[in-house]
């Protein structure tokens, strides 16, 4: 834990009070094991991110808070803001997004996982009526499957080896499979972080299907069966990463418009579920190993 001085917020910036903020389960496990690749360090370092990778650094970009002085119209509002782990914060008023007034505090700290779900799923260009896989169970792919199985027509299965998956598939309304998935679909997303789930969606492919490989694997590298039927049924991988507004949306879309689009998906009640534990920010130092090796953590919160 570390303390530090921060000066009166300037005309165009505010101070927050933070309320909560989320554990990023994948990314933060790789910064805490010093895993970010040497080339990927500059692309990587977080908005509102202090210090060098690898650990110890100040990072994190799920903070919830209420502003207590900055410009009128932010005043005494709860806000979403793309922060690190800190009690009390002055960031620019622009990165700050208000929360709906249907929304929760507690649960807004998915704002970052649901901004990073929905740019996978334009990646993806899922249509109604496709049959959609998502590999991996953890926050990221269970909200993929949550916005695929919204569109409608579309037949979305969730796939994890984790067997207690099948209870969050259930409470969002999703289908679930813990591996026996033959295809053939139409779009798959891996969003695992495994290799052999790449593997299995290449196998289950339909022809000319379209893989969307989300998981970002730090300085791992990752073995890709292109032998078999990989060449014969044109099959298509191509990258998701939430940092790239996708070209089909980039004319139209600016970020603090998607991040006012995931704030506001994040209404419905169910989502909660995504939460998987909770603990004090004055208890992190110790837990905070613990939440990231654990493969139940899906969400985490911290509070204040």
């Amino acid at each position: 834990m570390r303390e530090e001085k921060i000066a009166a917020p300037s005309d165009d910036e505010a101070l927050v009070e933070t309320l909560f903020t989320g554990i990023s389960r994948g990314t933060e496990k790789v910064v805490f094991h010093g895993q970010v690749p040497q080339s990927e360090q500059g692309r990587m370092r977080g908005p509102n991110m202090e210090g060098d990778f690898s650990f110890p650094v100040k990072y994190g970009y799920a903070a919830v808070g209420r502003v207590i002085a900055g410009p009128a119209d932010l005043a005494g509002r709860s806000v979403f803001c793309l922060h690190p782990h800190q009690d009390r914060f002055v960031a620019p008023a622009a990165m700050m997004t208000p929360l709906p007034d249907a929304l929760p505090p507690e649960r807004a700290v998915l704002a970052a996982n649901m901004e990073t779900a929905l740019n996978i799923v334009w990646d993806a260009g899922i249509q109604p009526g496709d049959t959609v896989a998502v590999f991996g169970a953890g926050t990221v792919g269970a909200l993929v499957a949550y916005l695929s199985s919204r569109i409608p027509g579309t037949e979305t299965t969730l796939i994890d080896p984790n067997e207690s998956r099948a209870g969050l598939a259930e409470k969002l309304g999703i289908s679930f499979s813990t591996g026996a998935f033959s295809g053939p679909f139409d779009v798959a997303v891996n969003a695992s972080g495994s290799e052999q789930a790449l593997a299995s969606a290449l196998g289950a492919a339909g022809k000319e299907a379209r893989i969307v490989e989300a998981s970002w694997h730090g300085e791992g590298e990752t073995t890709i069966p292109l032998g078999g039927s990989f060449h014969a049924m044109r099959l298509s991988i191509v990258s998701s990463q939430v940092g790239t507004l996708p070209p089909s949306h980039r004319a139209r879309w600016t970020f603090s418009r998607r991040m006012a689009k995931a704030l506001a998906l994040l209404s419905d009640p169910r989502l909660d579920a995504l939460i998987s534990g909770h603990t004090s920010f004055g208890d992190i130092v110790s837990a905070y190993p613990g939440i990231l090796s654990s493969p139940d953590t899906l969400c985490h919160r911290i509070y204040y």
